[in-house]
């Protein structure tokens, strides 16, 4: 159902492929932004984005759940984090490998933004999902 591609002339990813095939026919879920709010809409790990990460995480993880499928049937996501700094992007790069979103491993683009839309928030995921057939 997926394929998940590196490519040989390309610079070997640490822990995610260049590309993620799905092939026709597959049910597909479009995730909106994971943000690191609980149940009650209060932000968890303010000033934490290691912390935030790992709640965005756990709600990613519901999400998909939701649409009958895991993370490790996540093929894209977008991770988008509140920093100019490398070592932020490594840290919570490190909760996205540990989550088993990187079990794919899954294609992925992970940026330093200046705001997303919640006050505090440092840390988003949108994610692309091939939803397993029943």
């Amino acid at each position: 159902m997926i394929r998940r591609v590196t490519v040989p002339s390309l610079y070997t990813p640490p822990t995610y492929a260049h590309a993620s095939v799905v092939e026709a026919g597959t049910r597909l879920a479009f995730l909106a932004g994971s943000v690191p709010l609980d149940p009650a809409g209060e932000l968890v790990g303010a000033g934490d984005a290691v912390r935030q990460t790992e709640q965005v995480i756990a709600n990613l993880t519901e999400q998909a759940k939701a649409v009958g499928a895991a993370l490790e049937d996540v093929v894209y996501t977008d991770v988008y984090v509140v920093t100019d700094a490398h070592e932020t992007l490594d840290a919570v790069w490190e909760v996205v490998q540990a989550s088993g979103l990187s079990r794919g491993p899954h294609s992925s683009t992970i940026m330093g933004v200046t705001l997303l839309g919640y006050p505090g928030q440092l840390v988003e995921i949108t994610a692309t999902v091939a939803v397993p057939q029943d």
